[in-house]
């Protein structure tokens, strides 16, 4: 019985498995998960000393990876932000330049924007995939801007051809962030080589995960070229020692290239399981109508599910983190939605109004996905989110 067979009959188990709610053991939001070679290849690292950043499993990681997203090239580095960072300087992003870039994210896609000098300019959402809005991206170009930053929220992937179109009629690039959607698909193509470059993220939070991590992939020779100087303190690979350009210390250790390459060979399996996650949680939240809305999935796309997640009917920030309270009390950890980037502190200056952003933002719940929750687990998840709203309707009332 392989692992997909055994979560779809139920029978992983785990030390932080719920059987029941008397017994409230933790279960966490995240997980990494831990099937194939990766013990085997760091002790290989550590045996052959071979733990910084040169070593074999770093182009073989970037080559499984480059295969995985149907893209010539594949260039590690040290984290998702950084990827982004060195992305956005391949394409020579710098001070005064914009970008245009979904509010509804995690921060580091517009602090990478931020990095280098340029500006990020917020969309807003689309309320169904909770993706950049293709209808908002025109009214927010200026002769100022540069590209466009797209992310693949939660792993549904955005939907690309209206954003390419536009793209190619103002001469923009486009970068997709895919740090959540390792694996989705939109219209039957993998995400990370659909656009000008994409960037992952292999936190430990992720599908598939080296600890920390991150990767470029491209099409283009020279942009990958670039990129490979670039993340390692702008050094000529032809001359040692050498440094044309200004970089940055940006490489991945050959040891979080070691697990990254193990999880690769097992990432049909880790895909998979998130569907199964997928169904147990659809099957499980279907009666729960009255309370939350479950994630929609474009006919065009296969979600990855990073996260699986839900919006709170009827309320905002105050009524949601309540639910998330309760639920903590039964032992069981969500996650809040971002909050949308235009409201943060440093990003608020002239910041447009974006209202499907900031519902989203305020009602959203992440909850528990990983491949070692068991669907006992996902009833039991189910069974405290019901209790809890039911808790908070009727105080309400009363």
């Amino acid at each position: 019985m392989d692992q997909v067979d055994m979560l779809q009959s139920g029978t992983t188990a785990h030390p932080m498995t719920s059987a029941t709610k008397s017994q409230k053991k933790p279960i966490p939001v995240a997980h990494p998960v831990f099937w194939g070679n990766e013990k085997k290849y760091v002790e290989e690292c550590v045996e052959t000393s071979w733990i910084s950043s040169v070593g074999r499993f770093i182009p073989a990681f970037e080559e499984s990876f480059a295969h995985f997203c149907a893209t010539r090239f594949a260039v590690s580095c040290d984290t998702g932000t950084s990827a982004l960072h060195l992305a956005l300087m391949g394409f020579d992003v710098k001070a005064g330049d914009e970008v245009i870039v979904p509010s509804l994210t995690f921060v580091a896609t517009a602090n990478a924007v931020r990095y280098c000098g340029a500006e990020p300019v917020f969309v807003d959402s689309q309320p169904k995939t909770m993706n950049l809005d293709p209808d908002r991206i025109e009214e927010a170009i200026t002769p100022r801007t540069r590209g466009i930053i797209v992310v693949h929220l939660f792993g549904h992937p955005v939907d690309l051809d209206p954003i390419l179109a536009i793209a190619r009629k103002h001469g923009l690039f486009v970068i997709e962030d895919a740090a959540e959607a390792h694996g989705a698909l939109y219209r039957g193509r993998p995400v990370g080589g659909l656009a000008d470059a994409g960037t992952f993220s292999f936190f430990g939070n992720k599908i598939i995960t080296t600890g920390e991590g991150g990767m470029v992939t491209s099409q283009d020779e020279a942009f990958a070229a670039r990129i490979r100087i670039l993340r390692g303190q702008g050094m000529d690979p032809n001359r040692r020692y050498w440094f044309p350009v200004v970089g940055y210390n940006y490489r991945m250790t050959n040891i979080q290239a070691a697990i990254g390459l193990a999880q690769m060979e097992d990432v049909e399996a880790h895909l998979a399981a998130r569907q199964v996650l997928a169904q147990w949680y659809r099957r499980h939240l279907g009666p729960l109508a009255e309370f939350v809305i479950l994630p929609e999935v474009a006919d065009w796309a296969r979600h990855a599910y990073w996260m699986f997640t839900i919006l709170i009917r009827d309320g905002g920030a105050k009524k949601r983190d309540e639910v998330m309270r309760l639920m903590a009390a039964d032992g069981i950890e969500t996650r809040p939605f971002f909050h949308p980037i235009h409201t943060l502190p440093p990003y608020r200056a002239g910041a447009r109004n974006l209202p499907i952003a900031e519902t989203l933002g305020e009602t959203g719940i992440m909850l528990p996905t990983h491949a070692l929750l068991t669907e006992e687990d996902i009833g039991y998840i189910a069974g405290s989110l019901s209790s809890s709203c039911r808790a908070l309707r009727n105080s309400t009332r009363g």
